[in-house]
């Protein structure tokens, strides 16, 4: 009975041991909730969205302050994370209208939270990605480096 007994245990331990280090393997991977990059950028439909909802975002709060407006050019990189909704991290390309260089492409940092089950998505932070900006571009980085959050139905 004795020894029944220290085998079901043995096999309960040894099955127990097995089933963490397959748990452990399969999220040695990434850790949840880190960054992840998104693939295809140029082609995912749903984060070239979420660009030029961010450069709405930026020229809606901006436009009452006299600022310049920008023009949505593309997507260059994207991560994302799960948190209470997936949050993405966006380098956004656009121009800046009206500063006599048009075309000429300025690389922003976009934060936009999606939340899917609310059909929301909050614009989190647009700034530019480089902070030195020259001073003919009399925009004022404190029109750039703006946060705030907005919720808005799709």
């Amino acid at each position: 009975m004795a020894s029944l007994d220290r085998c079901l245990l043995l096999l309960l331990v040894l099955l127990f041991s097995g089933l963490m280090v397959s748990t452990s393997s399969a999220f040695s991977g990434r850790m949840v909730g880190a960054r992840t990059e998104v693939q295809d950028v140029e082609t995912n439909k749903e984060v070239q969205d979420l660009g030029l909802f961010s450069v709405d975002e930026y020229n809606h709060h901006l436009a009452l302050r006299g600022a310049r407006r920008l023009t949505f050019s593309r997507v260059a990189a994207a991560q994302r994370q799960v948190v209470s909704g997936i949050k993405y991290y966006l380098q956004v390309v656009a121009t800046m209208d009206g500063t006599g260089d048009e075309g000429q492409h300025r690389t922003f940092d976009a934060v936009v939270i999606v939340k899917p089950w609310l059909s929301s998505r909050s614009l989190v932070s647009f700034a530019p990605r480089r902070p030195a900006l020259s001073n003919q571009d009399n925009v004022g980085d404190a029109h750039l480096n703006v946060r705030w959050r907005t919720h808005m139905k799709k």
